[in-house]
């Protein structure tokens, strides 16, 4: 969500930045992060509970950059896979810090999806969704019988505890550092939403032939987006396994795509940090709610539902329309 406001000098008007809306999101997710750490109280199952909700709001996050040029790739659960067994496999065969499993799943899930994004440039829509699904469904299956590699059904366990000069990293510091990560890669990610980078993504979406009529070529520009964006998601594997200390190749099957593909319309697509507020809704609703447990998948269809018929721009772009109109505002540049 970004609003702008006109100023007059000179006889002409022109846009300036509200330099408050860029400001009290980053504020606020601060905040949280406090709450948060407050209401785990040293409890194992409500730190198991955030560390799901950052694992989440990671691969969410990864799959709303492409999303932003109207790329709708289905292979996330691979990405966030490929940086849960790098993790795994650095603390199996290497004596080396478990960092080095984050960096090398990042890098081989961007070149995987850049791959892809070669190998189906001229797909968009359903047919890439269905590509991409089927290489999701694919690897998925790989893992189970890489047993040489992946360990096969049973995974990888054992995964080294995590360590600095030498001292076992606490649980709660691990969860403290894993929403500060969360926090500055949705900070990252909303700044270039609104960069002029972004703004070219985000055009694509909408006016493709203006962009390249522009110089931009929006193929290339795409897959940058979905390269960026696998990194991303990578790093949610990566720390799921860091924090679980062990993955299957059911850790991250289909299922967590779809759970990433509400989460963003939960919050609010106008902004990086609904996918976040997305991911802390979608784990409260099908994890955490104890009186309908079972029913939490549908559950949450139907919250998507109502949020889309009460507020299509989502949760956070409500609360900005809500903002507007009590502060007297008036949305003068259009949100995502």
């Amino acid at each position: 969500m970004s609003t702008a406001t006109t100023s007059t000098a000179g006889g002409r008007t022109g846009w300036r930045p509200n330099r408050a809306a860029d400001i009290w999101p980053p504020l606020v997710g601060a905040a949280v992060i406090v709450a948060l750490m407050v209401w785990t109280g040293g409890s194992s199952y409500r730190q198991d509970l955030i560390q799901l909700a950052c694992t989440y709001a990671l691969i969410a996050l990864g799959m709303y950059v492409p999303i932003l040029a109207g790329s709708l790739s289905m292979a996330y659960s691979a990405f966030a896979a490929i940086g849960g067994f790098a993790v795994a496999l650095v603390s199996r065969h290497t004596g080396i810090g478990l960092w080095l499993g984050w960096i090398a799943g990042a890098a081989i899930s961007a070149v995987i999806a850049v791959i892809l994004a070669l190998a189906t440039r001229r797909l968009s829509g359903f047919f890439l969704a269905a590509v991409t699904l089927l290489f999701g469904t694919a690897f998925e299956y790989w893992l189970g019988v890489a047993e040489p590699i992946t360990g096969g059904a049973m995974g990888i366990g054992g995964i080294r505890e995590l360590t600095a000069f030498g001292t076992p990293v606490p649980r709660s510091v691990q969860l403290l550092l894993a929403m500060i990560f969360v926090w500055a890669l949705t900070v990252l990610i909303d700044r270039l939403r609104r960069s002029s980078w972004g703004v070219a993504v985000r055009a694509i979406d909408h006016q493709p032939l203006s962009v390249e009529a522009s110089g931009v070529r929006t193929a290339d520009l795409t897959t940058v987006a979905l390269a960026f964006g696998a990194a991303v998601s990578s790093f949610g594997g990566a720390l799921f396994a860091s924090f679980v200390r062990g993955i299957t190749p059911e850790t991250f099957t289909l299922h967590v795509v779809f759970l990433a593909l509400f989460m963003p319309l939960l919050g609010g697509r106008g902004t990086a940090w609904g996918a976040v507020l997305g991911a802390l809704l979608v784990v409260e609703i099908t994890v955490n709610f104890d009186a309908i447990k079972a029913s939490g998948s549908l559950l949450l269809a139907l919250a998507v539902l109502v949020v889309m018929l009460v507020a299509p721009s989502g949760i956070l772009g409500w609360l900005n329309g809500l903002r507007l109109r009590l502060t007297g505002g008036r949305k003068e540049a259009p949100d995502e």
